[in-house]
């Protein structure tokens, strides 16, 4: 009986002494070598693993700025310009900075602007909604409500409006991962530069129906006009397929569109209230302001007035 215990104990440290050699040697024969570098960068980046660097996450991000020579076209939109700086320090390579941008919201088509012809009875999603239905309005280009871009967004930046049935977004937590963009079967949401104090102009519409078919189905759709087209000083707005659009790097933000588009399609953000002219009238080329008026008025009338009632005394 104690012949047999000790063969078998031997037989077991004889079998895990052979299996430890064989793994030894597949892992020194199979190693792969990993740049210690990787862990770094990896620190260094924001570790949200949103994909909106274009890769699937912050460890094969790490892998990619490692491996390339020129980093110049990648980068790291959570993290921003910062976290990129200091992984062109690290890895002693150079990154372009970049303008942080920001999600907007293509459509302005609320319960009131657009209002309902039919109703979706499927499952409460945009991108089934999308392949079987055009809406539950008669704009075939506007937001379905559904809220798949809000189930998408990582950052608590968004959020579905009870009263206008749309997406809101929330500018200082939208780390411009492009989640939203992606989820977006419509294709209304656009990143666009997010300027100083958050300014921007945009056309807040995608319809591309002939003018009278757009306003019928949306009280503020764009309806190709070109009327903005004409006033831009800076040849920044392009007219293709009865919609207008907007050159977010060519736009000045003059608003000199935002003050002739009929519709209103046209977005401003974030930008001071408009300064309101004092009434005045020209009068032979004379600016006059509307308090000192009447008294204009009525020294003009007494010098008309005055001599023929001298003539009629005569």
């Amino acid at each position: 009986m104690t012949v047999s215990i000790i063969y078998s104990v031997l037989l077991l440290t004889s079998l895990g002494i052979i299996a430890a050699i064989i793994l030894y040697v597949v892992s020194k024969k199979f190693y792969v070598y990993e740049d210690p570098l990787i862990t770094e960068v990896e620190e260094i980046l924001p570790a949200a693993n949103c994909a909106g660097c274009g890769s699937p996450g912050c460890r094969s991000f790490a892998e990619k700025l490692v491996s390339t020579e020129d980093i110049s076209d990648l980068f790291c939109p959570v993290g921003g310009n910062d976290v990129m700086e200091s992984i062109a320090n690290l890895l002693g390579k150079e990154v372009t900075k970049k303008d942080p941008t920001v999600a907007v919201l293509l459509c302005q088509g609320s319960c009131d602007m657009r209002p309902k012809t039919t109703q979706f009875q499927g499952p409460d999603s945009c991108a089934i909604s999308a392949l079987v239905f055009s809406g539950e309005t008669d704009c075939q280009y506007g937001c379905l409500g559904k809220g798949d871009c809000v189930d998408a967004c990582l950052f608590d930046a968004m959020y579905m409006d009870k009263d206008t049935g749309l997406p809101v977004i929330i500018t200082d937590k939208c780390t411009s991962c492009g989640a939203c963009v992606e989820a977006c079967p419509k294709n209304i949401i656009e990143m666009r530069p997010k300027n100083k104090r958050d300014l921007k102009i945009y056309v807040g519409c995608m319809n591309e129906d002939k003018g009278g078919i757009a306003k019928r189905a949306c009280a503020v759709a764009c309806i190709g006009c070109s009327k903005c087209f004409d006033i831009c000083p800076k040849d920044a707005i392009t007219m293709e397929n009865n919609l207008a659009y907007i050159d977010a790097q060519l736009c000045t933000l003059c608003r000199k569109c935002v003050d002739v588009c009929p519709t209103h399609s046209i977005v401003e953000t974030n930008f001071p209230p408009r300064k309101k002219k004092p009434i005045s009238t020209i009068t032979k080329g004379k600016k006059i302001d509307s308090p000192s008026k009447e008294k204009y008025i009525d020294k003009k009338v007494k010098a008309i007035v005055e001599p023929l009632k001298s003539n009629n005394d005569a």
